[in-house]
């Protein structure tokens, strides 16, 4: 145990950490022209959703457990989904509520009544937009539309700045940052400027073990090894977000792709690998031309939901507790195959090595050896029945502070 001083989490990315599981909604004229990045392009007369219901989308989210929810605002082509004073390149162009339509407020007033946060990603790559190649009267326009989004929708939990495509491209961070500090300072920023978020990496939806909280660069996008130049004031304590979409390879719906809708086994396998390892997972549902979820992809988030309160909303015991040592009693010997932990990451994440001990009568059997825990840390094993467990801290940084041990019987 040494004396480091260690980095710790503000209370927005405390509170972050707990909602574990985002439903991101890629939507935009692309879902009506069959690509994944438009060129900007597309005649705004394209998009025309016959039955959009964005309390479909969040009510989903919501009844399978999810913490929060994020919507494309405005993806590559530059087609906005507000009606923003900076473009005609938007709903307002579109036959979509003759042109009075906003999908940003729609999803916004469906978070609000269910009490789900709400964020935005907001393309900073624009491939509709005449100026942006005149890198200071862009940076006026962006500035311009990421103003609107954050004053106009109320309180958002995140601001997603995704670096596909803007690979080599300074913008003006410093007053983006500023806007948002001023604006949304309790909001998220991902992975861009002075980001209290990182990309995990891939599109994957898995986060390497261990995956430690703490960083100094993270890649930029999939399109470069290169890594996320952020700006000196960002903080040591950016935790992963590991975003994936629940059909294969595509973010955006796209006709007869049902059969690349994921199983119920692989998204387990996605989230034991992102929240499982300490992350948070934001996982794409993309709705169809008709501006509803497919009933297909809806089941299946419906059923992911249920799958992990089945597993693990009653566990049979639980304690909390500090120390290199912590023993958890269970009130009759049991058949364990599963063990969460959570640190108290507020005061910083403390454990560097564990291990994960089940005892029944004098007998004690080595289950686990790990690193990290973070904010949570699962463990799955060969089933064994037990009438104790033990949570053996082997190397920290100062005296560890456990939050959660709990044993499950899964069954799997």
């Amino acid at each position: 145990m040494t004396g480091e001083i260690l980095a710790k989490p503000t209370p927005e990315q405390l509170a972050w950490h707990d909602l574990e599981l985002g439903m991101f909604c890629h939507f935009g004229i692309n879902t009506f022209c069959n690509q994944e990045w438009g060129d900007g392009s597309d005649p705004p007369g394209k998009f025309r959703p016959t039955s959009l219901d964005a309390r479909d989308w969040v009510g989903t989210a919501k009844e399978a457990g999810f913490g929060y929810f994020i919507l494309t605002a405005k993806h590559h082509d530059g087609f906005c989904l507000w009606q923003t004073g900076t473009t005609d390149y938007s709903v307002r162009s579109s036959p979509w509520k003759n042109g009075k339509g906003d999908v940003v407020a729609e999803c916004a007033e469906a978070c609000a009544e269910l009490g789900m946060p709400f964020g935005i990603y907001l393309s900073p790559w624009d491939r509709n937009a005449p100026c942006y190649h005149d890198k200071e009267a862009y940076d006026d326009f962006y500035a311009a539309q990421l103003t609107e989004l954050l004053t106009g929708y109320g309180p958002l939990v995140e601001i997603w700045f995704d670096g596909a495509g803007s690979e080599g491209r300074e913008y003006d961070w410093p007053r983006i940052m500023e806007l948002v500090k001023k604006h949304q300072p309790q909001a998220m920023v991902f992975n861009m400027g002075e980001p209290t978020v990182r990309w995990v990496g891939n599109e994957d939806g898995v986060a390497p073990y261990p995956c430690w909280n703490t960083a100094k660069v993270a890649r930029q996008s999939m399109y470069t090894g290169d890594m996320a130049k952020w700006l000196p004031e960002t903080p040591p304590w950016v935790p992963a977000e590991c975003d994936v979409s629940i059909r294969k390879g595509s973010w955006f719906w796209h006709p007869g792709e049902e059969h690349k809708l994921r199983s119920l086994d692989e998204l387990l396998d996605i989230y034991y690998r992102s929240v499982g390892h300490g992350a948070v997972l934001l996982l794409n549902v993309p709705p169809d031309d008709r501006g509803l979820l497919p009933e297909a992809d809806k089941q299946r988030v419906l059923e992911f939901g249920a799958e992990i309160r089945r597993r693990f909303s009653r566990p049979l015991a639980e304690i909390r507790g500090e120390g290199n040592e912590l023993v958890l009693k269970l009130p009759r010997p049991s058949l364990v195959d599963h063990v969460i932990l959570m640190e108290e990451i507020a005061h910083g994440e403390r454990v560097r090595e564990y291990e994960l001990w089940a005892g029944r009568g004098d007998e004690w059997t080595l289950l686990v050896q790990g690193s990290a825990i973070g904010h949570k840390k699962i463990d799955r094993f060969t089933p064994l029945t037990a009438d104790r467990l033990k949570l053996r801290v082997t190397r920290s940084v100062q005296r560890p502070l456990i939050r959660a041990f709990r044993a499950y019987w899964v069954g799997e």
